[in-house]
C-alpha cells in the first residue's frame, strides 16, 4: 500500500486494477483443474509413477498460488468493509500465513519443475536403468524432503521478510534455480541424439526414446509457461525492494494486479499441458467424466 501510493506521487503511470470478479474466476479454475489432476492419479494406479507423483507436487504447488490470491483478494474485501484492520495483530498473524502460502507455492514449483526435470534426465540418459534408480519410494522420500524445506524457508522468510538478508537470498534463488533447470534440459537435449545412436541397436529403443524425448519436450513447456508467469511478479518484488523510489520502477510496478492474475493463470495452463501431452492423463479424464453423468 506505501509503495502503491508513493507510486502515484513519482509516476504518471496509472496503476491497472483487474476487477476481483477475474481474480476469483481464474483462482476457481486454477484450484478446480489441479484437483482434478490429483484425483485423476490417485484413481489411476497405471499413473502410480514417480513422473506422475512429481506432476502432482506441481499441481498442490499452483493450488496454493491459487488459493493464496483468492484469500488475499477476500482479506481485502473485508479490510475495505470495515471488518477488519490493517494494522492489527491479528491482521498481522493473518497477513504472514498468506505471505508464506505464496512463498511455499513459488518454492514448491521451483524445486518440483526440478524434480522433473532431474527424472526427464535419468529418463534419457539412463532408460534402462530408470526404475532402479528412480523408484516409488526414493520420489516420495525427494517429495518429502522438498516440502519440508520449502515449508520450513517459507516460515522463516515471511516471519523475517524485511531483513535484506533473507529477501536478497529468495530473490536470487529464483533466477539461480531457473538457469540450473534451463542448463540441465539443454544437457538433454545436447547429448540426446549421440546417446540415441548407441542405443539404436536395442529393442524398442525407438519408441523409449521418442516417449523420452516427448517428455523432455513437456518439461520444456513447463519451463517456459513457469518463467512467463512468475517472472514478472519477481520482478516486481526486486523492484520494490532495491529502486522504489525511481519512476521506471513505481510504473513498471503500477502493473501488480496482472503480474498477480498471472501466477494464477500459471495454474490454469499446466493442468492443460498435462491434459494435453499424457494420452494415460486424458483417457482418465473420460473415464471420470463419463462416470460423472
Amino acid at each position: 500500500e506505501n509503495i502503491s501510493g508513493f507510486s502515484l506521487n513519482v509516476t504518471d503511470c496509472t496503476q491497472v486494477v483487474v476487477p476481483e470478479e477475474v481474480f476469483f474466476t481464474v483462482a476457481a479454475a486454477g484450484i478446480l483443474e489441479n484437483l482434478l489432476v490429483l484425483i485423476a492419479v490417485i484413481r489411476n494406479k497405471n499413473l502410480h509413477l514417480p513422473m506422475y507423483f512429481f506432476i502432482c507436487s506441481l499441481a498442490i504447488s499452483d493450488m496454493l498460488g491459487s488459493l493464496y490470491k483468492t484469500l488475499e483478494n477476500i482479506f481485502i474485501i473485508l479490510c475495505k468493509m470495515g471488518y477488519l484492520t490493517r494494522r492489527g495483530d491479528f491482521e498481522k498473524k493473518l497477513d504472514d500465513a498468506m505471505d508464506s502460502m505464496f512463498i511455499l507455492s513459488l518454492l514448491g514449483s521451483i524445486f518440483s519443475l526440478l524434480a522433473i526435470a532431474a527424472d526427464r534426465y535419468i529418463t534419457i540418459f539412463y532408460a534402462l536403468r530408470y526404475h532402479n534408480i528412480m523408484t516409488l519410494r526414493r520420489a516420495l522420500v525427494i517429495l518429502a524432503i522438498i516440502w519440508t524445506f520449502c515449508a520450513g524457508s517459507s516460515i522463516a522468510i515471511a516471519l523475517f521478510s524485511y531483513e535484506a538478508a533473507t529477501v536478497i537470498p529468495f530473490t536470487i534463488l529464483f533466477p539461480l534455480m531457473m538457469f540450473f533447470i534451463l542448463c540441465l534440459y539443454v544437457h538433454m537435449f545436447l547429448l540426446a541424439r549421440s546417446h540415441a545412436k548407441k542405443i539404436a541397436s536395442l529393442p524398442t529403443s525407438t519408441v523409449h526414446q521418442r516417449t523420452n524425448m516427448k517428455g523432455a519436450i513437456t518439461l520444456t513447456i513447463f519451463l517456459g509457461v513457469f518463467l512467463c508467469c512468475w517472472a514478472p511478479f519477481v520482478l516486481h518484488i526486486l523492484l520494490a525492494r532495491f529502486c522504489p523510489h525511481n519512476p521506471y520502477c513505481a510504473c513498471y510496478m503500477s502493473i501488480f494486479h496482472v503480474n498477480g492474475t498471472l501466477i494464477m493463470c500459471n495454474a490454469i495452463i499446466d493442468p492443460m499441458i498435462f491434459a494435453f501431452r499424457s494420452r494415460e492423463l486424458r483417457s482418465t479424464f473420460k473415464k471420470m467424466f463419463c462416470c460423472a453423468r
